[in-house]
């Protein structure tokens, strides 16, 4: 059996006609700007906020590099506040931090679950802080019943994270428009790239159903990944740790959008929510999990367990045909003296299993049988 680390494009996703129903937050703001990645629109924003000398942002000690790589790229000088093990900020240290009087406040909502966004509101509110939602990990989760990323006066998004995409970040704002953004002039995104993520997405689909039949094809794919390479056609890769400065204006894909406008969006987070739930049903008790909660309107982005080595765990699961993904392995020396021990324990010890949309009910029962017989050794 395969089951992949993303969910699968199929022409059910390229063909279906548009829903009819409202497209949920952020794909419905008035005031959003589409890129190719969400770092390109962290990037744009940072730079139209346009950062003096001694400007700072407070940023979460526990990050993927790429907003943190973006933000100092576009000028901002970042200060680190430290995340817990529970994935939420120390705020007693963010509230001695924000006496600094930071420009910006930037908020990270992990794997779907929310923020205390009431107590740093307020924390923005009382020093005169710009409050920056990020929320590539979070698409479709909300909290008191409002959507993540509408709370703040800016919010970020990672699309092709949780739907069937092969590119797409949304930059929205939600207050204080600001003009040089109104001003960006962006580049359409190649469609070699474009077309050979899509490629990728749809073998990743077939791959699910028919392992064998998959496995041949993305052999055959990834040569013709290599021709295109070697002969310099021009990719923009996604899902990736990295900065390029070149890549900031190219815009989302064509093909993104018309995926976007057929999906099932109430689906998507009901199923995630069922396979999250069976998932925990299966290893509760055998495995260490890093969040067992799940209250109303969270859409989970995958299954979090902490185990004591999580890249000999992730190749034992791969070599079983489950797309098990080390998140988040590297920080920033830079952070660990801002009490960052707690974020370098979730990178030592994080493990992602695939519960996506994707993902059926016996897939879920196969990764939970695997992860047991393995005997994984819990995080210390």
């Amino acid at each position: 059996m395969y089951v992949s680390s993303w969910p699968g494009l199929t022409l059910r996703e390229v063909c279906h006609p548009r829903s009819g129903r409202n497209l949920p937050f952020p794909l419905n703001s008035e005031n959003r700007l589409s890129f190719c990645v969400a770092r390109s629109g962290i990037y744009h924003l940072f730079r139209a906020l346009r950062f003096k000398k001694g400007d700072i942002v407070l940023v979460p000690d526990y990050y993927s590099g790429n907003e943190v790589s973006a933000i100092r790229a576009a000028g901002a000088s970042i200060v680190f506040y430290p995340i817990l093990r529970n994935l939420e900020p120390d705020l007693e240290a963010l509230s001695r931090l924000a006496k600094l009087n930071p420009r910006v406040i930037y908020v990270i909502h992990y794997l779907g679950w929310p923020q205390p966004m009431k107590d740093i509101e307020a924390l923005c509110r009382e020093r005169g802080s710009l409050l920056i939602e990020d929320c590539a990990l979070s698409l479709l989760s909300e909290t008191d019943q409002k959507p993540l990323g509408s709370f703040g006066d800016y919010s970020v998004f990672c699309l092709y994270k949780t739907l069937p995409v092969p590119n797409g970040g949304l930059l929205v704002q939600n207050r204080n428009i600001l003009g040089d953004l109104a001003e960006l002039e962006l580049e359409r995104c190649p469609r070699t790239a474009a077309a050979g993520r899509s490629a990728e997405l749809a073998l990743e689909a077939l791959r699910s159903r028919w392992d064998g039949i998959g496995k041949v094809l993305f052999g055959i794919k990834r040569a013709f990944g290599q021709m295109l390479r070697a002969a310099r056609v021009r990719q923009v890769p996604v899902g990736n740790i990295g900065w390029n400065v070149a890549d900031v204006n190219i815009a989302m894909s064509s093909i993104s959008n018309t995926v976007m406008a057929g999906l099932e969006y109430d689906q998507i987070r009901r199923k995630r929510r069922e396979n999250f739930l069976l998932m925990q049903r299966r290893l509760e008790g055998r495995v260490t999990m890093l969040r067992k909660d799940l209250k109303e309107g969270i859409c989970p982005l995958f299954f979090p367990i902490l185990v004591q080595d999580k890249h000999s765990a992730a190749r034992s699961l791969w070599q079983r045909g489950i797309g098990a993904v080390e998140f988040w392995n590297e920080g920033d020396p830079r952070a660990n003296g801002n009490g960052g021990a707690d974020a370098q324990y979730l990178r030592a010890h994080v493990l992602e299993l695939p519960i996506h949309q994707d993902v059926n009910r016996s897939q879920v029962e196969y990764i939970a049988d695997q992860v047991l017989r393995l005997e994984l050794q819990p995080a210390q």
